[in-house]
């Protein structure tokens, strides 16, 4: 980079280390021995210097240059300097005085816009000074000798909108009072509101106690105008509550006078009649209050309406629940003791012989004294009837709550609001009314609701009959229509339909939450134990024996047939309520709870999910055990009924069948089977006529007892068994039989699929493939017998069939025929 003067730095430093190269060569002169050193010393010395030059060279080249930059400058500065000299002298001359001129007009502007503004502000306060007289004479003429105290009320009002500072002011003191009116504004003003305060409250009180409704809504528009809006909702709400009072207090008179009171629904009714008064003020008179005193004041009338709404439903519940002796009820309830429940799961007494004595402890304790006497404590048609008086009172206070939650929530707005979760106000939630609806009905009805249920049971098999007229024999034909199911099934699913619809009716996720788990305990422990009773102690089929009694499987049958009903009967109870959509369900004023979603009679919370879930559970937990229980029960009918005849009727079916057959023999079967072909009992068909009418002679009695669900259980049973028998025999052939009697054998076992698989049970088929393979391995050509033997057809054949056999049991199947290896 040049320097200052215009030397290169760079080439200095050079410079300098030239100069230090050159004293260095000269002190190493006087150290040369020889001429050829100091020749090669000062051709290095010359090749410095050459390199210096050029250096200089550079040096010099670079300073003419800068020459002619600094001249260019030079002419520049003269240009520039020129021209700040002319814009200095326009600046002088032109624009300060524009800029003063600007200057002293924008002051000007900002204090006409100052004077502006104070002069606005001076005739505003004027303004509302001259509204403020106008007000004060125009309240005190009204409240005068005219007394139109609507208009006083309105200059009222208008007074209230002016400013306090301007109310207050010196200005408004000085210029408002008058010989008339002589004290300040805010005084006259707060003198004319309390005044008229006083004069509305009366006028107000005298026309509630003549119940005129026009009047009391005069007045009550009145209020908010003087600046008294929470004297007038509560002197409305004083108003409200003493109606509602007065009318539960005329309800319940009505009734209590006569015999009403212990006849129907009087104090649901009741309870009605005051849910629906209260609706109907906050209906009628909302719009009214949302008006004249803003949004969102009603409120305020609903808290007044709510304590008295307490007190009045309190009456009327206390006394429903004196008048129908609930908690004498209950103590009967959980002193019942269900004798014949009870009695029913203990071991049966040992027989005794001889009749007891007079005093003896066994005719003391006879099951149907004990019996007779625990009915005659507990009437199930009054605890029935208190049940439903108490389902309705519990529904209309679940539909109260939905309608103050609604009035709290206020109108939605928008669809987004719509869909908001519904909550019960707190006000509503921890009222007096609502502690009082869980300790006098929720509780009892959960209590009273188990005992109906389980009391229904055991009145059920109390009174339980069996179809008639069933029998096992196919030629006689029954009177009655299938399924054939004793009476206990559909009395029983009547009364658990009615428990859950009631359960549902009442609305209240506590009362589900309670009742229908305990629907499951009941179904469970007494409905499926009192049939698994029967079927171990009374109807056990033992081991079918010559001679046997038919009623005892028809019995059991039945039993059975029992529990498959009651199966669908539960599915179809709990499907009917779940699987309602909320849009296709009907609200509450058009439609019974049956035909309602869950969503619409459970609208807070989650509660419709935790109702959804509970009759669900119902549903899992019974099918569960029921299905045990059949499962156990098919087997035993397998085991006890059906195997016994089974294996006889196959030894049957093959007897005298030899499969080692020569073409004599087949020639002898040839003109056999043309001589009984018109029988159907040829040699060929033997087999399948034997077993065919074994077989129908089996199930049909089955059959035609038994439901479709439980007949194919037992199929399903009876076909593993069968086809592991059947591949046992087919094994018992081993060495005994011959080509033809391999294709023989197979038309045998394909037949007896055929004569099973009948009716399009194409499935059952699947239990005997293992036979089939056998025959159809037996039967192979010796080329297809080799190519199945290959790497390839290890699993799977090309036409796609799937062994069931492994490679050492085909080996072993193709062995069976004599002869081969």
């Amino acid at each position: 980079m040049p320097g200052l003067n215009g030397i290169d730095k760079g080439g200095l430093s050079v410079e300098l280390q030239s100069e230090a190269g050159e004293q260095a060569a000269r002190l190493q002169f006087g150290g040369a021995v020889s001429s050829a050193e100091i020749q090669a010393m000062m051709a290095k010395l010359w090749q410095e210097e050459a390199n210096i030059m050029l250096r200089l060279d550079a040096l010099v080249a670079s300073q003419q240059i800068l020459k002619r930059d600094l001249s260019r400058l030079d002419i520049l500065r003269a240009n520039l300097g020129s021209q700040a000299v002319s814009t200095r002298s326009i600046s002088k001359t032109s624009l300060a005085q524009a800029a003063a001129t600007a200057k002293r007009l924008s002051t000007t502007v900002n204090q006409l816009d100052l004077e502006q503004a104070r002069v606005k502000d001076t005739l505003d306060v004027v303004e509302q000074v001259s509204e403020l007289k106008t007000c004060v004479l125009g309240v005190t003429g009204s409240m005068g000798a005219a007394q139109d105290w609507e208009a006083a009320a309105g200059y009222l009002h208008r007074a209230f909108r002016i400013p306090l500072h301007v109310v207050n002011g010196s200005f408004a003191e000085e210029i408002v009072p008058t010989a008339e009116v002589p004290d300040p504004p805010n005084i006259t003003l707060a003198q004319a509101a309390e005044s008229l305060c006083g004069l509305f409250l009366r006028e107000f009180e005298y026309a509630a106690k003549e119940n005129n409704g026009p009047r009391v809504t005069r007045f009550f528009k009145l209020f908010p105008l003087i600046g008294k809006p929470d004297v007038g909702l509560d002197v409305y709400g004083r108003y409200a509550c003493h109606g509602v009072a007065a009318r539960a207090r005329s309800n319940l008179n009505a009734g209590t006078a006569g015999s009403q009171s212990t006849e129907g629904f009087f104090y649901a009714n009741a309870l009605t009649k005051l849910f629906e008064h209260v609706a109907q003020i906050v209906e009628h008179h909302g719009g009214l209050v949302a008006l004249h005193y803003g949004e969102g004041r009603m409120v305020r009338i609903l808290e007044r309406l709510q304590m008295e709404v307490d007190v009045q439903g309190g009456i009327i519940i206390d006394t429903w629940s004196d008048e129908r002796s609930l908690d004498r009820k209950l103590t009967d309830i959980k002193s019942y003791a269900f004798t014949f429940l009870v009695q029913s799961f203990l071991p049966a007494p040992p027989a005794r012989t001889g009749t007891p004595r007079a005093g003896s402890p066994i005719r003391r304790h006879a099951p149907g004294e004990n019996m007779t006497q625990s009915e005659q404590s507990v009437d199930t048609k009054i605890h029935d009837a208190l049940l439903r008086e108490m389902t309705v009172m519990i529904a209309r206070w679940s539909l109260y709550c939905r309608f103050m939650a609604l009035k709290f929530k206020g109108e939605p707005s928008s669809r987004e609001s719509e869909d908001e979760v519904l909550l019960i106000p707190p006000l509503v939630q921890v009222s007096g009314l609502a502690s009082k609806v869980a300790d006098r009905l929720v509780t009892p009805i959960n209590v009273m609701t188990t005992f109906l249920l389980r009391r229904s049971v055991e009145r059920a098999f109390q009174l339980d009959e069996q179809p008639s007229d069933l029998s096992l024999d196919s030629t006689r034909s029954l009177s009655s229509n299938p399924p054939y199911i004793s009476s206990a099934v559909d009395d029983v699913m009547y009364i658990v339909n009615q428990v859950v619809e009631r359960s549902l009716a009442t609305s209240q996720r506590v009362v589900i939450s309670s009742v229908v788990p305990s629907v499951a305990r009941v179904l469970d422990s007494d409905f499926i134990g009192m049939i698994q009773r029967k079927m171990r102690d009374e109807s056990y089929p033992k081991a079918a024996v010559q001679g046997a009694p038919e009623t005892t499987i028809i019995t059991f049958l039945v039993l059975i047939n029992n529990l498959d009903v009651a199966i669908d009967y539960v599915r179809r109870i709990v499907q009917s309520r779940v699987e309602i959509h909320p849009r296709t369900g009907a609200t509450h004023e058009h439609a019974g709870v049956s035909s309602m979603s869950l969503d619409s009679l459970l609208p807070f919370g989650n509660d419709a999910s935790h109702a959804r879930s509970a009759l669900k559970s119902l549903q899992q937990s019974f099918e569960a055990k029921a299905s045990e229980l059949i499962s156990d029960g098919i087997y035993v009918v397998f085991k006890n009924v059906v195997k016994p005849r089974l294996r006889p009727l196959l030894s049957d079916v093959f007897r005298d069948i030899d499969y080692q057959m020569h073409e004599a023999n087949l020639e002898g079967a040839n003109r056999s089977i043309d001589n009984d072909e018109e029988h159907g009992e040829g040699a060929e068909g033997a087999v399948q006529y034997h077993f065919q009418r074994g077989w129908e002679g089996l199930n049909e009695p089955m059959k035609r007892i038994l439901t479709n669900h439980n007949f194919e259980r037992l199929l399903s049973t009876t076909m593993s068994y069968l086809a592991e028998v059947l591949e046992k025999r087919i094994w018992s052939y081993f060495g005994r039989i011959n080509d033809l009697g391999a294709v023989r054998l197979e038309r045998d076992i394909a037949s007896l699929v055929n004569v099973i698989a009948r009716g399009g049970r194409y499935g059952l088929r699947d239990a005997f493939v293992r036979c089939t393979q056998i025959c159809l391995v037996m039967n192979m050509e010796e080329d297809e017998w080799a190519e199945s033997q290959s790497p390839t057809s290890a699993t799977v054949e090309d036409d796609g069939l799937e062994w069931k056999l492994d490679h050492e049991e085909r080996t072993r199947a193709r062995a069976i025929v004599h002869g081969r290896r």
